[in-house]
């Protein structure tokens, strides 16, 4: 295998597991055996855990934003691309194995002094929120600066709680719920 990809092959294995059954209840040894690798091979990849860790959560965060911008341009109308990211979270919500926000999961299990994973979950959680600024501001006229923020802080603290929920309730119902009630955010503007 290539250096490059086995480097990629460490990062998803270790972040299924991290994924599935959490940070900390994931060993190196455990990561090792599921790469079937040697511990050398392992530490000239990645000096700790830590790191194998924060590639995983910069991994998974920059496929779900290649996924959410793919959404959000494959829709024609604003109110649609205002909604796609509802649309995202019930197509991940159906994939095998939904566990909810892997970020959220991750800074579950912090203690506080791993301030390195908690710096780079604050950072995703900030550019899906300025994403969906962009939006936001790409679909609605003559928005001011805090009536765009207003809008895509309400979708993004709605798209949050309908990640956890639906994970909490194994069911999709808070996905529809938060879709139907993100269109009271913007129904006084105009929309593109």
């Amino acid at each position: 295998m290539q250096r490059n990809d086995l480097h990629e092959h460490i990062i998803t294995s270790a972040g299924n597991l991290f994924y599935s059954q959490g940070y900390n209840s994931t060993g190196i040894n455990e990561i090792i055996s599921k790469c079937d690798i040697a511990k050398a091979t392992l530490y000239s990849h990645f000096k700790s855990k830590e790191d194998i860790c924060i590639a995983y959560l910069n991994q998974r965060h920059k496929i779900f934003m290649d996924n959410l911008k793919s959404y959000v341009e494959e829709r024609k109308e604003s109110r649609a691309r205002l909604l796609a990211i509802f649309d995202l979270l019930r197509d991940m919500y159906l994939e095998e194995n939904f566990q909810g926000c892997w970020s959220i999961k991750t800074l579950g299990e912090l203690s506080p002094h791993q301030t390195n994973i908690l710096g780079v979950i604050q950072k995703h959680k900030k550019e899906l929120l300025l994403f969906l600024g962009e939006v936001v501001g790409n679909n609605i006229s003559n928005l001011s600066k805090a009536e765009t923020e207003k809008i895509s802080s309400g979708l993004y603290l709605l798209y949050e709680s309908a990640v956890t929920e639906s994970h909490l309730f194994k069911n999709d119902w808070p996905i529809f719920m938060a879709k139907s009630i993100a269109p009271s955010l913007f129904m006084d503007v105009e929309l593109l």
